[in-house]
């Protein structure tokens, strides 16, 4: 008996080279999402920009790429449930601001570990709004994920630092963004998903925020865009690495950015190392997403796929 090559999440019969390059690509984008965070910790040592800017260049960037992507397929978007696209929007910029704002505040490790509590939250928001999802074991894996996140925010002590809060609330909205791209994904195409998350996002970035806006030159110009560039090329990367790897895999490899935060925060921006309840945190809370995507596969539920256009 021979071992059939895995699908995906689309059913297609992957080869093994295939199902590796593809699990490199979603690699890759973890490694981007986090690099992104670097950036910014980086920009903070040669200029003032607030987080609100780099969410816009951002989306800005992001429109641009999309704008150009649709008119080389000819391809116009087609919306048709505009509530689920708003809202989609909404949750995904509330996202994105906290996440920079918990890079300002506290340490890239820490932003990045909690904003990737995501698919923790995303399992509670499925049991308390869809009953036939209740599961008990995944139950008991958000109790230890909770755990996880309370030795992180709080290592050895009865009280956090308040800042932890950005992190933790960019989880959150995070969650609130993938189920709303989730049932949004049942009527859109990605590009179409895309192109009002970047055009919207980016005009309600500009209309709150524009007094922090300043014209870019130099090393202002040099920061916004880095980070905006390898923000995008994580999506993109992401997107392409999902169409090889199954659903389950690339969720668990996507919540490696919990381990690479951890692991390259001192080298990269002279965080200060994760001591080893924070580690404990950290390993609790890969260990948690990891058999949740498990539990949600052998339910035959979609796992997270989406990431793509986080």
């Amino acid at each position: 008996m021979t071992d059939d090559p895995p699908n995906n999440s689309h059913g297609v019969k992957l080869t093994r080279l295939a199902a590796f390059g593809g699990g490199l690509f979603v690699f890759a984008s973890a490694f981007c999402f986090y690099f992104s965070t670097v950036v910014i910790r980086w920009s903070q040592a040669v200029v003032a920009i607030d987080p609100s800017y780099f969410v816009f260049m951002r989306f800005l960037l992001g429109f641009a790429v999309v704008c150009t992507l649709m008119a080389v397929r000819r391809q116009l978007p087609r919306p048709r449930r505009y509530h689920f696209l708003l809202g989609r929007t909404i949750a995904n910029c509330v996202a994105v601001f906290c996440f920079y704002n918990a890079v300002k505040y506290t340490t890239v490790a820490e932003a990045n570990i909690l904003n990737m509590t995501y698919p923790v939250f995303v399992a509670v928001i499925s049991w308390v709004l869809l009953r036939q999802q209740r599961d008990p074991v995944a139950v008991f894996m958000v109790v230890v994920a909770f755990a996880g996140i309370w030795l992180i925010l709080a290592p050895g002590k009865i009280t956090f630092k308040s800042a932890n809060l950005w992190g933790l609330a960019s989880g959150i909205s995070a969650s609130a963004a993938i189920v709303y791209l989730n049932v949004s994904r049942r009527y859109h195409d990605t590009n179409t998903v895309l192109f009002f998350m970047f055009g919207i996002g980016a005009v309600i970035m500009l209309a709150g925020f524009h007094d922090h806006f300043f014209w870019p030159e130099g090393a202002a110009l040099h920061y916004l865009l880095l980070c905006a560039g390898t923000g995008i090329a994580g999506q993109y990367l992401l997107t392409i690495g999902f169409r090889y790897v199954t659903a389950v895999e690339g969720s668990i490899i996507s919540s490696m950015r919990i381990l690479l935060a951890g692991f390259l925060g001192p080298f990269l921006v002279g965080d200060e190392a994760l001591g080893a309840t924070g580690w404990i945190g950290a390993l609790l809370l890969f260990g948690a997403n990891t058999l949740l995507s498990l539990r949600r596969a052998q339910a035959g539920e979609p796992v997270v796929k989406t990431q793509d256009e986080r």
